[in-house]
């Protein structure tokens, strides 16, 4: 799930909206908050596309926390002979 920060006196400020898909979050963010510039950084753990004004200063953030990955386990077959 996409999450959409607007700054306040702190970064991860107010939460705007969430979103399923990157795009639709990116499209979101345009409409709402004033940015010129994104930086995006991504690790294991999370996604953070950083939304910056023209100073380059962080207006807002989208964040994607990466959940852990589901093992897929094969079913059990009788042996043919």
């Amino acid at each position: 799930m996409w999450k959409i920060y607007k700054a306040t006196e702190y970064i991860q400020g107010k939460l705007i909206s969430q979103h399923k898909t990157e795009a639709a979050a990116r499209k979101k963010a345009k409409k709402v908050i004033e940015f010129s510039y994104t930086v995006k950084e991504d690790n294991k753990e999370e996604t953070v596309i950083w939304l910056e004004n023209k100073d380059r200063i962080p207006v807002g953030i989208i964040v994607k926390v990466k959940g852990a990955k589901r093992i897929r386990q094969g079913k059990k077959g009788k042996k043919c002979k």
